[in-house]
């Protein structure tokens, strides 16, 4: 089995390459934003101790965390942004680890991990080789303002707390420019003969 990591900045088109991927027989998905989400259900430790660490102000009455007031939190706040990267990467890597020991139990010749923070996170390491996706910046912003029904100035914020394309194009294995032109069905074959 070989592992496949896929990484870039927001707006890139990780999401649609992964799940472009996806579609076939041989290749098993991990989206690091779906594991995030399974665990961040009520009394899992993980959301215990984002409670623990940013308070029942970021909680909803039914005990759900209120992503978006998290999320503009961390977004305007380095210092949160950390605390919260540190509770992802002890909870929802592990998490990751241990999936990617049981799939190699599985019959599948690939096991893509869309991982946002791939080389943050270390989950690199268990890559035999790692894509990223670029694109155009104002691009990149049209994309997060549809997805995300945001205005192009939380976009650009957004944007401007991640790392540059270049971080991807010196650490990756293969660099995808994922602009208008670029269509990523045309790039599977290429990407799964590496």
């Amino acid at each position: 089995m070989k592992i496949i990591g896929i990484t870039g900045s927001s707006g890139s088109g990780k999401t649609t390459l992964s799940q472009l991927l996806d579609e076939k027989n041989e290749v098993k998905l991990i989206d690091a934003d779906k594991v995030v989400k399974e665990m961040s259900i009520p009394g899992t430790e993980y959301l215990n101790s984002i409670k623990k660490t940013f308070g029942e102000e970021f909680f909803l009455e039914d005990g759900n965390l209120n992503r978006k007031l998290l999320g503009n939190k961390i977004y305007n706040d380095k210092i949160a942004r950390e605390k919260l990267n540190k509770l992802t990467f002890k909870y929802v890597a592990k998490e990751i680890i241990e999936r990617i020991e049981k799939s190699k139990k599985e019959d599948i010749q690939f096991l893509i991990l869309d991982v946002p923070l791939l080389f943050e996170s270390g989950l690199n390491e268990y890559c035999n080789y790692v894509i990223a996706l670029i694109a155009n910046r104002n691009l990149k912003i049209k994309r997060i303002c549809k997805r995300d029904g945001i205005d192009e100035k939380t976009a650009q914020s957004r944007l401007n707390i991640q790392n540059e394309d270049s971080y991807y194009i010196k650490k990756a294995d293969l660099v995808i420019e994922n602009n208008e032109n670029c269509d990523l069905r045309e790039k599977i074959d290429e990407i799964l003969s590496n």
